[in-house]
């Protein structure tokens, strides 16, 4: 077995959370590296943003909030199905739990293995595991667009489907007025990048280039600070394109050479270490990442579903 600690399994150190005021009742809560999450208030009620691992994990982001705004949460936003981003949800006792259809499609197919895959992955993140009623299940899905009227001046919260990216299923929330763009997991503006259930080709290019779109001036990632002014918005997305184009050149020329998976590995980590190699979950996060874009490119469009002990087999195969 390898000798490096299992993938976040030895990351046990507690994270300093901090809830930012990106506008008026528009907030954000980030966390050196952990999930982040978000909140906008409408004139008599709050959208959130991700729900954390657990229950548990999640009320102490509410105790945060509830220091802002006494409104009740109406809407729950799941960018995606990931464990860490859904778990939590029953804490929020929220109207309505939105979600991409393609997210209700991969809970179904999936959910009980990725919760069991991140809870060996990322153990710190679950704290009281056993709070969790069971699988998160969205009350209301869409394609492409959802629109939330926040009322009186407040404007609107459009949620969007630009493409498929960290997931098949991603969305985005986004303030027109505000120019605040919270992108979950398809923007990283500190933080390496977890692809392992990705399509690497359509993020790095249309989803990317959709986001790239909006013009937004702040942006809140899946991990990592917000990126504030357009400039700095700018930067997040070409360097998380910048990650998934690298993956792609290497993963690739070692394929068309009938190199192998491991060698794959080794090139990727060597091209993007001295860039990303000290952010947060870099180590982490790059074996399966280069496992998932090496069989993409073999022709596997829909990933494999990682289990606990595939997740481990893979771990052992390529830090030896």
């Amino acid at each position: 077995m390898s000798s490096k600690p299992f993938a976040s399994s030895a990351d046990l150190a507690a994270k300093d959370q901090t809830l930012e005021v990106l506008a008026e009742g528009v907030y954000a809560l980030t966390a050196e590296g952990d999930p982040n999450l978000g909140a906008i208030e409408g004139e008599d009620f709050v959208v959130c943003f991700e729900a954390l691992a657990t229950p548990v994990a999640a009320r102490r982001w509410l105790a945060m909030l509830r220091e802002h705004t006494d409104k009740p949460v109406k809407y729950l936003v799941l960018s995606h199905y990931h464990a860490v981003r859904v778990l939590g949800a029953s804490a929020f006792d929220a109207e309505v739990i939105v979600a991409h259809e393609q997210t209700k499609v991969l809970i179904a197919e999936r959910g009980e293995q990725d919760w069991a895959s991140e809870y060996g992955r990322m153990p710190r993140l679950f704290d009281q595991p056993e709070s969790i009623p069971g699988l998160t299940w969205p009350t209301a899905t869409f394609s492409d667009r959802f629109t939330i009227d926040l009322g009186g001046e407040r404007g609107e919260l459009v949620l969007q489907h630009l493409g498929r990216g960290h997931t098949a299923g991603d969305i985005v929330a986004w303030l027109p007025k505000q120019k605040i763009l919270f992108a979950g997991d398809l923007v990283e503006a500190q933080a390496a990048l977890y692809t392992g259930d990705a399509f690497h080709r359509d993020w790095s290019g249309a989803t990317l280039d959709g986001i790239a779109a909006l013009g937004a001036e702040q942006l809140v990632g899946g991990r990592g600070a917000v990126a504030q002014g357009a400039g700095a918005v700018s930067a997040a997305i070409e360097q998380t394109r910048g990650f998934l184009t690298t993956m792609i050149d290497e993963v690739g020329s070692v394929q068309a050479r009938g190199g192998t998976l491991k060698e794959a590995f080794e090139a990727t980590h060597a091209a993007l270490s001295p860039q990303f190699g000290k952010w947060p979950i870099f180590e982490h996060c790059l074996p399966f990442d280069v496992a998932r874009l090496w069989e993409e490119l073999a022709g596997t469009d829909w990933p494999t579903i990682w289990t606990a002990e595939r997740d481990r087999e893979i771990w052992a195969r390529l830090q030896d």
